[in-house]
């Protein structure tokens, strides 16, 4: 069967020849977007885990999370070689040595080949990026951006605190360090129709990004559009719509940039809504068919 994107998995397998797997980290860092900095509400889909596994708060250390996750993907997945992600809240607020304190104990774990950092656009400096750089010789680093929409209206009504001026901003500081980037977009957001989407595909599609994260947006319990969705002010899209818009996405993605995810992972007893959200296998699934069914592939608008 044809290749119709370039997989994050395949691009793993194809560096080390083994199966390699994130561990996501919760490290216990906060978002100044939640801290006063910029706001105390956060965005408006984000609850008070910030997409965090909560082991932070059980008193797991970063090495602590990374050896439980090694065996238990280890079983599931035979994986034999891991990539630390930092993945709750804003994983390049802090300190600076907290911070490289924190991402060495990620390293120092046997069997660890990578670290992929989450962070925001706004969170970002010549220190940390020179910290990152420092390790690209030795491992795989990732920093992914969260961008979520290339329209400035959207970022504003999100409560997302940034523009996509400083996305660009973070994308030149970074490019050119052989740090690998990764730009995070939510379909879905509120007042976005499929043309406001495929504008944020052609806007990133000529930067210098090494990687996609596509991520349908849901209602999580006790968040801003928690609120909106009871009050029906927000409609979450249809799991047809979303296969449509993310094969429409991909067609507008040069087939270079690696696709790392095509739909997100909602906590079952936080989710509100769309419940075929957690049914991410059927999803995936359905995108290839669908790019089959229409043969069309990541890059066909873009690619010569």
């Amino acid at each position: 069967m044809r290749q119709r994107y370039n997989d994050f998995n395949t691009y793993l397998k194809n560096i080390f020849g083994c199966r390699v797997q994130k561990i996501t980290i919760d490290a216990g860092l906060s978002c100044p977007n939640r801290d006063g900095t910029i706001s105390t509400g956060g965005c408006l889909y984000c609850n008070v885990r910030g997409s965090g596994t909560g082991a932070h708060t059980k008193g797991l250390s970063v090495v602590d999370q990374i050896v439980t996750a090694k065996s238990a993907l280890f079983k599931r997945y035979k994986a034999t070689k891991f990539i630390a992600y930092f993945q709750s809240f804003t994983n390049t607020y802090g300190p600076f040595n907290t911070l490289k304190h924190l991402y060495e104990q990620a390293l120092s774990v046997e069997d660890v080949v990578g670290i992929s950092i989450g962070t925001r656009p706004d969170c970002i400096d010549e220190p940390i990026l020179d910290l990152l750089q420092g390790y690209v010789d030795n491992y795989l680093v990732w920093i992914e951006y969260g961008l979520q929409s290339a329209n400035d209206s959207t970022l504003a009504l999100i409560n997302r605190g940034h523009d996509f001026s400083c996305f660009k901003a973070a994308v030149d500081a970074t490019k050119n360090r052989g740090i690998n980037i990764c730009a995070h977009v939510i379909l879905g957001l509120p007042q976005e129709k499929k043309v406001h989407m495929l504008q944020t595909a052609r806007a990133i599609a000529d930067m210098a990004i090494d990687g996609i994260k596509l991520h349908l947006l849901y209602v999580v319990k006790g968040t801003k559009l928690d609120k909106l969705y009871h009050t029906n002010k927000y409609r979450c899209l249809e799991q047809n719509e979303y296969i449509d818009i993310v094969c429409d996405f991909l067609e507008r993605i040069p087939k270079h940039i690696v696709i790392q995810r095509l739909t997100g992972d909602p906590h079952p007893n936080e989710l509100v809504a769309p419940t075929w959200s957690l049914k991410k296998a059927e999803t995936i699934a359905l995108i290839r068919k669908k790019l089959e069914t229409r043969d069309t592939w990541q890059g066909k608008y873009v690619d010569g």
